[in-house]
């Protein structure tokens, strides 16, 4: 019902951008000095194209964008981009990302997102991966449906592009520090050019630091203090016409506080001790640390939640000529250390005191041909491997709850194989047909699961480690036509499947059912869209889409004969999704650009599912907002020999509540409104520095980014930030 509504919407759409493109034919060029629209050039299928003459549903933002959105971290996407969502586990640094509904949600490291993630054409193997600064970004791309026939990991719900900016060969440099509110200060550089002849290289730094706006409820310590340090560097080597080669290194360090969270209720903790009163204040939080967990973990038992992470990589890009076709490699290494330390149940009791210690190496390699375009057909092949080895210990301080202090630590390998190709065929002048394969192979082994108490000291609640393996052979693939009636206006439609693989639970344990694999999920998706420069000022991009899901992968409650009780484990279930999206782009003169976006999406599940209290979820919704909208107005004016630029940008957040807490109040995340604003100076022409004063989340708005529990005796939530403001000074040549 909804896709057919939304569908109609589309066709609609499409009969009216025909008849106003036949009235005023669109440039497809860059914008003249009279206003108009700029093309934004993508490399979403692995080649460099319009993003108009793309038949998929792209949202692409410029790092000046990500500037003016104030997004300095990949969660703040969320912020600017239609249909999706990213939720912090318990506000820690585990991401967990929806797209279109379609996401997959988890605090333990282990498991792969439906929404995949690449920098520089480097796939991340795990969400985790994503949470450092992004900082001298060309563009991002978020690609919405299954996508796999052209990227090395399959995915069900996207992919997120990130581009850097490459190294120039005259020599260009820039630095760009802020000030704001809670004495944050942030600042990045960065010099490029030609080093020798044929060898171009760049060099990129960033940091973060200060910001804290939480308070301990009982001490008044300050909480959310950034300490971030990032470096990439990169070489270019051309040393023929035909051949090219970029070495990438990449370096981060946070030992940032962590996130605190908030009591929505009253905390009791028992023997005798008084209560908490549920928070009043979304900025008020509390911890404590036990010496003696601090002494397990290794860290001062004065310190405040924080992290010590390093996330550091090197890649090798390889492209070959060859006149027909052109040959890609690439090759990547990457490691990643999480030391994080957060307070669960936000008090000074020890309740659900948390701490990871967890350390990734991940090695991939990408081959694939692609052809030059010229002719009718074009096509591209290639085969992706991956390696990714985990080794993970969760401490879990239930002292005044449970009476202990908990271990699980387990290792997971995982290997993976991709074969893919996809080829289009121009058939005639204004119709092109597209046909996408894959086929992916992929192992998983769980090796020594073990939950125990350390304090006291009991070896295992399972009786000795777990472990288990699965291995997966899934095919996906696309079929896509793309229609062009009239000059700039595309109008697709496409089939497509995407495929995740299966994995394991991977949290404290008391069973052995706990940690039985879950299979694999798969999406078959039912896209139709049109993509228009209306007139040459104004462009309308529109989608609908309809998902069937099998096997959708969700965090669930199954009856464990054993202990004659229920426990939490990763279960399959079906569902369908459907919704769509539009963004409109209008630049009616040179000082002026409205853009606009909004994203509706719905679903259910479709087979039974019974929690604790045997209630029956089958056509019960699935959980995630169900619409999005956002967008920014700019506008510029002479004063003098100097430029100010006025520019404000919203976003609207819908609500929704949990699985399995579906109806809680208490558990429902209430629907909000962000806005962000920046006045900024610049000299009128040739400008080379501008200076800027900004505010973020202007109206004070106060909103939850989660509301969950760890045990269900402390319920909690994670706030978003208060209103800050600060100025910021760029300078560049």
């Amino acid at each position: 019902m909804y896709l057919r509504g939304f569908a109609t919407a589309v066709g609609a759409a499409a009969v009216l951008i025909h008849a106003m493109s036949v009235a005023e034919p669109a440039a497809s060029t860059s914008a003249s000095g009279a206003g108009g629209l700029e093309e934004v050039v993508v490399t979403a299928q692995r080649r460099t194209e319009s993003l108009q003459n793309v038949g998929i549903a792209i949202s692409v933002l410029s790092g000046q964008s990500l500037a003016d959105k104030s997004i300095s971290y990949v969660n703040d996407l969320q912020n600017a981009t239609p249909s999706l969502q990213i939720e912090p586990a318990f506000g820690s640094g585990q991401p967990q990302f929806r797209l279109r509904g379609v996401g997959f949600i988890d605090y333990t490291s282990n498991n792969t997102s439906p929404v995949g993630a690449s920098l520089d054409g480097v796939a991340y193997a795990l969400p985790i991966q994503t949470q450092g600064q992004l900082f001298d970004i060309d563009r991002v791309e978020v690609l919405r449906g299954p996508q796999g026939t052209l990227y090395g990991r399959n995915t069900t719900g996207g992919e997120i592009n990130f581009i850097s900016n490459r190294p120039t060969a005259d020599t260009h440099a820039g630095f760009t520090a802020e000030y704001g509110s809670h004495n944050e200060v942030n600042a990045e550089g960065f010099v490029s050019g030609t080093i020798v002849d044929g060898l171009l290289g760049r060099l990129s730094v960033a940091t973060e630091q200060g910001g804290a706006w939480q308070r301990n409820r009982v001490t008044g310590q300050a909480l959310g203090d950034k300490d971030k340090i990032a470096l990439r560097g990169q070489l270019e080597w051309d040393p023929s016409e035909a051949a090219n080669f970029r070495l990438g290194g990449h370096f981060s360090q946070d030992k940032s506080d962590a996130q605190g969270l908030y009591l929505l209720n009253t905390y009791s903790p028992g023997g005798g001790a008084p209560p908490i009163p549920a928070d009043t204040s979304r900025y008020a939080t509390g911890w404590s640390l036990n010496p003696t967990f601090a002494k397990i973990i290794g860290i001062d038992a004065n310190s405040k939640p924080g992290l010590d992470n390093s996330n550091n990589g090197v890649d090798l890009s390889a492209n070959i000529d060859f006149g027909t076709a052109k040959l890609t490699s690439i090759t990547a290494y990457n490691q990643l250390s999480r030391r994080e330390s957060s307070d669960w149940d936000a008090t000074q009791y020890y309740d659900s005191d948390e701490y990871f210690r967890s350390d990734l190496n991940v090695f991939s390699q990408e081959l694939r041909i692609a052809s030059n375009g010229a002719g009718p057909l074009s096509g591209v092949a290639g085969a992706f491997y991956s390696n990714e080895d985990l080794k993970e210990n969760f401490y879990s301080d239930f002292t005044n709850r449970l009476g202990g202090i908990a271990l699980t630590s387990y290792e997971q390998v995982a290997n993976s194989v991709g074969i893919f190709a996809q080829g289009s065929y121009q058939v005639i002048d204004v119709l092109k047909g597209t046909i996408g394969v894959r086929e992916d192979h992929e192992s998983r082994e769980l090796i020594r699961l073990n939950t125990g108490f350390l304090v006291p000291s009991i070896p295992s609640f399972t009786g000795g480690a777990l472990g288990g393996s699965t291995t997966s052979n899934l095919p996906s693939g696309k079929i896509e036509l793309d229609y062009s009636p009239v000059a700039d206006t595309l109008i697709y439609w496409s089939i497509s499947r995407g495929v995740k693989s299966g994995g394991f639970t991977a949290h404290n344990t008391v069973s052995k059912p706990a940690v039985d694999p879950f299979e694999p999920e798969k999406l078959t998706a039912h896209e139709i869209g049109v993509k228009s420069d209306v007139t040459r000022t104004l462009r309308l991009d529109a989608s609908a889409f309809y998902y069937w899901y099998k096997d959708q992968q969700v965090l669930g409650k199954v009856f464990d004969n054993t202990s004659q009780s229920y426990i939490g484990r990763f279960v399959n279930a079906n569902s369908r999704i459907s919704g769509g999206e539009v963004e409109l782009e209008w630049r009616p003169g040179a000082d002026l650009s409205i853009s606009q976006y909004v994203g509706f999406t719905a679903g259910n599940y479709t087979r039974t599912l019974r929690d604790s209290n045997n209630h029956d979820f089958d056509g019960k919704p699935l959980s995630f907002p169900k619409l999005s909208y956002g967008g920014d107005f700019a506008y510029s004016w002479d004063v003098g020999g100097f430029k100010l630029t006025a520019e404000s940008n919203y976003s609207f957040h819908d609500t929704y509540s949990q699985f399995y807490l579906l109806g809680s109040n208490d558990f429902t995340i209430q629907k909000y409104w962000l806005a962000n604003a920046n006045l900024s100076l610049s000299p009128a022409s040739g400008a080379l520095w501008t200076v800027t004063l900004w505010g973020r989340n202007i109206l004070n708005k106060s909103y939850d980014t989660t509301r969950n529990f760890f045990l269900p005796s402390s319920e909690v939530a994670a706030a978003g930030e208060p209103a800050t403001v600060g100025i910021r000074v760029s300078y560049r040549y």
